[in-house]
């Protein structure tokens, strides 16, 4: 089983983490979080990644990260080995959820389901409006002369 750490900027890593123990309460032992503060450093923020890891002894483990290129990102990636840790950065709810429905899969199968469970879970919603119908009346006429049109 692989497990999953979330590595971003405070107080969101306990937050996803809420949530995906209150969704997944099952995957507890499999699951941890670093909240990077605003006033961490780099070396810092590692060492914390690496005590995080550590609790995960042999197992492979996919780092979650919010944005590439800040500190949690590149703590993660100095900390992970490429083999039995990777980083995937950009993480929402989708990518979490769909990552921890799938923790038996190989840590690159995982890594794969994160980066499209991330990228599906963004789209633009809108419900749609009426257009100038009256919407007090369903028995009014809808002719152009003596009902409500769209103009």
């Amino acid at each position: 089983m692989t497990a999953v750490l979330i590595v971003a900027h405070a107080p969101l890593a306990s937050a996803l983490l809420a949530v995906a123990r209150h969704v997944y309460p099952e995957c507890s032992e499999g699951l941890a979080a670093v909240d990077v503060l605003a006033t961490d450093d780099l070396s810092a923020v590692e060492l914390s990644v690496r005590v995080a890891l550590a609790r995960f002894d042999e197992s492979d483990v996919l780092i979650l990260s919010d944005v590439f290129g800040a500190t949690p990102c590149n703590a993660a990636m100095q900390a992970a080995d490429g083999t039995r840790v990777r980083v995937v950065t950009g993480v929402n709810v989708p990518m979490l959820w769909r990552t921890l429905c799938y923790t038996s899969d190989s840590l690159e199968s995982l890594v794969s389901r994160a980066v499209v469970g991330a990228s599906q879970g963004v789209m633009q919603v809108a419900g749609t409006r009426p257009q100038n119908q009256n919407t007090l009346s369903k028995s009014a006429p809808h002719d152009q002369v003596q009902g409500p049109h769209q103009q």
